[in-house]
């Protein structure tokens, strides 16, 4: 899940937590989320790994996913504004991976 939003309202105490986060984490998705965010601390992406609901249980896997991305988000404690969702399903991207003796893409 990638979550942008606005930052509403931020402490000193706030910043200075999110400033050293940034710093120390980078964007990766993880399952308590990480913050990337523009230099006056306005504006943010929130990257949150979730794992899909048990086979058959939940018919809108978007919504649940969203739920759970913004419960993460909210677990954070910083006053914020989500101006925009996506979700990635993993399950269904396909890696290429390169084949030996094949550079550049082309085969030989």
């Amino acid at each position: 899940m990638t979550i942008r939003g606005t930052f509403t309202g931020l402490d000193e105490a706030g910043r200075a937590a999110l400033r050293e986060g940034a710093e120390s984490y980078g964007a990766s998705f993880t399952e308590t989320g990480t913050f990337t965010c523009d230099s006056s601390l306005s504006a943010f992406t929130f990257r949150c790994q979730v794992p899909p609901p048990p086979e058959g249980e939940e018919p809108d896997e978007e919504g649940w996913a969203a739920l759970r991305a913004t419960e993460a988000l909210e677990a954070h404690g910083y006053p914020h504004r989500v101006l925009r969702l996506a979700v990635t399903d993993m399950r269904g991207i396909k890696v290429r991976r390169k084949g030996r003796g094949n550079r550049g893409g082309r085969p030989r």
